[in-house]
């Protein structure tokens, strides 16, 4: 007989594949691509942009008017910021991927479309009264402004043309 034969290996199995499993879990998790680290950070410069009109909308008066003014405001800043985002990423792709772009920009559009007529459908003044100005523009501009974020991680991926 040989000593093997006396030895349980289930025990050492097992913990081979509980390392296994683990090694599987840690590389399976969502991961962020790899930006170009030489680019500036164009998204920390847009949420620092974004600032004013953010604490506009915390430090407004609180009346429908003010509020509706401070999101207007915002709202137009976060299309200004989307059409440049957009516009700038454009200029760093090739053909191909600016025309896979351009269609991925049009089904974003009809879906912020659709997500805002569901918004405006659903927070009425009947159902949440005053408050619904609020939850309007907050969920407006909450959709707007991750498709301004993602554009501008795209385009930190691109050297800048000099």
């Amino acid at each position: 007989m040989r000593i093997g034969d006396y030895i349980n290996v289930r025990p050492a199995r097992t913990l081979h594949h509980l390392v296994l499993a683990s090694l599987l879990l840690c590389f399976s998790l969502p991961i962020q691509a790899i930006d170009n680290p030489d680019s500036p950070d164009y998204v920390g410069e847009f949420l620092n942009r974004a600032q004013p009109y953010e604490r506009d909308i915390q430090h407004t008066e609180h009346t429908t008017q003010s509020y509706l003014t401070a999101y207007a405001a915002y709202d137009e800043f976060l299309d200004q910021e989307l059409n440049a985002a957009y516009r700038r990423l454009m200029t760093h792709l090739p053909e191909e991927s600016q025309q896979s772009l351009k269609k991925s920009q049009l089904a974003w559009l009809n879906y912020r479309d659709r997500e805002f007529e569901f918004i405006n459908r659903n927070w009425t003044t009947e159902k949440f009264g005053s408050s619904m100005v609020i939850s309007r523009g907050d969920y407006r501009a909450k959709i707007v402004k991750d498709r301004v974020v993602i554009l501008l991680r795209y385009l930190k991926n691109y050297r800048q043309k000099i």
